[in-house]
């Protein structure tokens, strides 16, 4: 799974042809722990569909900010470069596959 930077947010989400799952997440949130194996699942089933991302709030501050990430975990889903849809926290991984899905469809 990509990491986002300052860098490459542009590039990867953006610009991206395929719609974009991005993580909103930092290593001491521990509700980002629970749902890091939900989203690396998704990343797997929706392999080629979907781009999913991680993005280390502490390592980019102000993208979260731009962005209006408040709290984390927050899921961010991304089409043709612009938000369309956010979960914020845990959320079962039956309602993000449906978001996605919402998408692709």
């Amino acid at each position: 799974m990509v990491e986002l930077t300052q860098d490459n947010f542009m590039k990867e989400v953006m610009e991206s042809d395929k719609p974009v799952l991005v993580d909103f997440w930092a290593p001491w949130c521990m509700p980002c722990k629970i749902i890091a194996p939900v989203v690396e699942s998704l990343a797997e089933e929706f392999k080629g569909k979907v781009k999913v991302l991680k993005l280390n709030v502490d390592e980019a501050p102000d993208i979260a900010t731009e962005l209006s990430v408040l709290n984390i975990p927050t899921l961010v889903l991304f089409k043709d470069g612009k938000e369309s849809a956010r979960m914020i926290g845990v959320n079962p991984k039956e309602a993000i596959e449906a978001k996605i899905k919402s998408l692709i469809d």
